[in-house]
């Protein structure tokens, strides 16, 4: 205990206030080691008998359409080569059977910046709303300063 009391500047003696925090640490954790093992016991299920159908299941990853556009200026759908005029009614028609169609523009990066608004504003004029552009994940493509 003498290392427990301290004098003061006056001369009389203090005591000096510590909480040892070894043992709540312990306690916490032991808690966690309860909660970690006893969590995956308290999912219950409840025990169901579904009704048997022959009604096959609906497919619902429907493949994004993907528009390219090559260093030429040429536009390919799905790899299906068009005319640069008739993009916006092919665009249409494809909004038309597909309302929630993604559109995913995979451009040469060579193309000026120009001519890619051009064709956003192709798909935004289609009444496609969902649009992306495709990068190159590998970053090889990067800008130099």
């Amino acid at each position: 205990m003498a290392g427990s009391i301290q004098r003061s500047s006056s001369g009389t003696p203090t005591a000096l206030a510590e909480i040892n925090v070894t043992p709540l640490v312990d306690v916490m954790l032991v808690l966690l080691i309860v909660f970690m093992v006893s969590a995956p016991l308290m999912t219950q299920g409840v025990q169901v008998d579904l009704p048997k159908t022959t009604a096959q299941t609906l497919n619902e990853s429907r493949e994004p359409l993907v528009l390219s556009i090559n260093k030429n200026r040429q536009i390919q759908i799905n790899e299906k080569t068009i005319e640069t005029g008739s993009l916006r009614g092919r665009l249409e028609a494809i909004a038309a059977a597909r309302p929630d169609v993604e559109v995913f523009i995979h451009a040469d990066q060579s193309l000026p910046y120009g001519l890619i608004a051009q064709v956003m504003a192709e798909v935004k004029r289609a009444k496609i709303h969902r649009v992306g552009l495709v990068t190159d994940p590998s970053g090889e493509g990067r800008l130099k300063n």
